[in-house]
């Protein structure tokens, strides 16, 4: 790589990843096949996330002077770079996937805004729901009422009618 892609490399990762990502996940790649690797990129972007593989000198130098610098200390050895927009997609992705191949992919660490997080940190963020959850038991807690209102409200014109139906039976018989 030429040194005008590294400035590019570098200033991308400060500007678009560490500076914008809320949630970041660093992790070690011990020999993930073509096969795999590509499993991990395509369920980390159908969940909103991304994964790349990047120099660790490069991404030290990007997280010079940026709040996010303690996370420089976590880049060695053949890692991987992964982010969301969502705070908990990343970890419960890359969480996920270490589950599957733990001999080839240890979770390092990560942070979240500026707070740095060693793994464990990182599992019980990948344990908490995701925004998407979250708005979905929002609405069942806000519809709730409303079901049993109208379960409520309808209740009293089903019995009338009921009591309408047995007495047209009975002037029948």
């Amino acid at each position: 790589m030429d040194r005008a892609r590294k400035r590019e490399v570098v200033a991308w990762l400060k500007e678009e990843v560490f500076s914008k990502a809320p949630a970041l996940v660093v992790a070690h790649n011990l020999g993930l096949t073509v096969a795999e690797m590509t499993d991990l990129r395509n369920r980390m972007y159908e969940a909103g996330g991304m994964v790349k593989v990047v120099k660790n000198r490069l991404a030290k130098i990007a997280l010079a002077d940026t709040p996010r610098e303690g996370l420089a200390e976590i880049f060695s050895g053949p890692t991987v770079l992964m982010w969301s927009e969502d705070p908990v997609v990343a970890p419960k992705t890359a969480v996920g996937f270490a589950k599957e191949h733990a001999e080839k992919f240890v979770v390092l660490g990560g942070m979240l805004e500026e707070n740095l997080l060693d793994e464990a940190g990182v599992k019980a963020l990948a344990e908490l729901p995701s925004l998407d959850e979250l708005r979905a038991k929002i609405i069942g807690v806000i519809q709730a009422p409303a079901q049993k209102l109208a379960s409520v409200a309808q209740a009293p014109a089903g019995q009338l009618a009921r009591v309408l139906a047995a007495r047209g039976e009975q002037e029948a018989a």
